[in-house]
């Protein structure tokens, strides 16, 4: 397949499972394009083309010609400079890699990354946060985590990767809504009724089952295993954690669990300050998973790919 192929399906397939809907992402698209056509000659030399049909600022071709055929591709969750160099050594060796594939976003995937996070004002509303009261509390998150991102030096590992010739893209969002899609239909079709049985239905799926052996399986955060899950959120996808006031609106909307990926300090007091339950699936195998949940859609539709897994992959297949 075509890089561009691979690329255009991988931001169809985000769309089709983004928890917001297919209808809402392409108003939101159309509204770009409405912005795009106001901005004057000099406002459009520096302007973004790709978000006018990419609503995911944190997945980018980073480097590379887009009409390449790939084949081979060397995947992992953090694709940094040490795994450029690597993939140029196994090139050496006669490995043949055409696409290092990041999940975790690199360049200018990651220095815009925040932007993302506004999906997380309407996924919050679908839960019964007011959407007035989800955007004004995501709004100051969002131009928090900006403000990190400016002194970064983000496209360290891009510049190695055009140096060595070394195609290089990254998925992030696209394959975080799979995993955050994916969990909530299960949940929503199992209705398990205490938290041990959303352990026990997560160990059921190979990634968490693999990262169990590996010592970072799922675990309850807070509550106890005897506790009831009532209203189940699941909460992976919008770039990074949002608001530390969302567990109070969310609370008052009657979710009773949320299931996440990860929890910062912060966000872990103010959860339990509101009494709700929390389940850390863990970070990377929820990357693995809603990695292996893309590429189980490319291989569907484009055919086959080889993978080499490296930085916390490992390549399960879900396609029965």
């Amino acid at each position: 397949m075509r890089l561009k192929e691979f690329y255009n399906f991988i931001i169809q397939h985000g769309i089709k499972n983004d928890p917001r809907g297919e209808q809402e992402v392409k108003e939101l698209l159309k509204k770009e394009k409405q912005k795009y056509d106001k901005l004057s000659d000099k406002e459009k030399k520096h302007y973004d083309v790709e978000k006018l049909s990419n609503p995911y600022n944190d997945t980018r071709i980073l480097y590379a010609e887009e009409n390449i055929e790939i084949n081979n591709i060397l995947v992992g969750i953090d694709m940094e400079m040490a795994e450029i160099i690597l993939c140029w050594i196994l090139n050496q060796q006669g490995k043949k890699i055409d696409l290092v594939l990041s999940h975790h976003p690199e360049g200018k995937g990651y220095k815009n990354f925040y932007e993302v996070m506004g999906m997380q004002a309407d996924i919050l509303n679908k839960f019964g946060v007011p959407i007035n009261i989800a955007e004004s509390i995501m709004e100051p998150r969002m131009k928090e985590v900006n403000r990190k991102m400016m002194p970064l030096n983000h496209n360290r590992s891009v510049d190695i990767a055009e140096v060595l010739k070394i195609p290089f893209m990254c998925c992030h969002t696209p394959a975080d809504n799979c995993v955050a899609t994916y969990l909530q239909r299960l949940f929503d079709k199992n209705k398990p009724k205490y938290l041990q049985d959303i352990v026990d239905l997560l160990l059921e799926i190979p990634e968490y089952d693999y990262a169990a052996d590996l010592g970072s399986g799922p675990n309850i955060l807070i509550g106890s295993k005897d506790k009831k899950a009532g209203k189940i959120f699941v909460d992976m996808t919008g770039g990074t954690e949002g608001s530390t006031e969302m567990f109070e609106k969310l609370a008052i909307a009657g979710v009773s669990t949320i299931v996440a990926m990860h929890l910062s300090e912060e966000h872990y007091k103010n959860a339990q300050k509101y009494y709700i339950n929390v389940i850390i699936a863990g970070h990377i195998a929820s990357d693995n998973l809603g990695l292996n949940l893309m590429l189980d859609a490319v291989e569907q539709k484009l055919g086959k790919i080889n993978t080499i897994c490296v930085s916390g992959f490992r390549r399960f297949k879900h396609n029965k």
